[in-house]
């Protein structure tokens, strides 16, 4: 389903070199980066994903190969037992989930506004993520992989509140 999301922006963009609320990012970045970081946290734990299509030539074909990639690496046992020097022993299905899940879900709002693309992300995963995310402010902050949280009133919705948190405007337009 989330996967399904980002797929569905992916294939409304018209101008990969649009900017991105990411500061520095384009459209093509964003896709770029979720392209790039999983294959290498998963090689850290032994785990290698055929190369495809590179994202500057062809982000459409990249994210297809890479999603088709990941999905069959679950298929194929995301029971098995997946061990990362950063974080630990888990199964690869919760790897999964926990870590690159959301970084696919937050990155659909990036990509849908840098492409114009209208986006409602799901109210009840926000909720839980933005709660999740909230219990580690501190050291999600320190990591420099998020930004300075922007003000968002408390009644906002949750989709607001959630991209606030993680230093997004949530009125950013390209």
């Amino acid at each position: 389903m989330v996967a399904q999301g980002f797929t569905d922006r992916v294939a409304g963009v018209a101008d990969w070199a649009a900017p991105a609320p990411v500061d520095g990012w384009t459209a093509r970045d964003v896709v770029g980066h979720l392209v790039d970081w999983f294959p290498r946290f998963l090689t850290a734990g032994g785990i290698e994903l055929a190369p495809g299509p590179r994202v500057v030539d062809d982000p459409t074909a990249a994210w297809r190969h890479h999603t088709d990639q990941v999905q069959a690496l679950l298929d194929a046992g995301g029971t098995r037992e997946f061990s990362h020097p950063m974080v630990g022993l888990m199964p690869l299905a919760e790897a999964v989930d926990r870590f690159y899940i959301s970084d696919v879900f937050m990155h659909t709002w990036d990509l849908a506004r840098a492409s114009g693309q209208a986006v409602a992300l799901d109210e009840d995963f926000c909720a839980s993520l933005l709660d999740g995310l909230s219990q580690m402010a501190e050291v999600l902050r320190s990591s420099g992989q998020y930004g300075p949280a922007i003000p968002v009133a408390d009644d906002a919705p949750i989709q607001d509140r959630l991209m606030g948190f993680i230093g997004r405007d949530p009125g950013w337009r390209a």
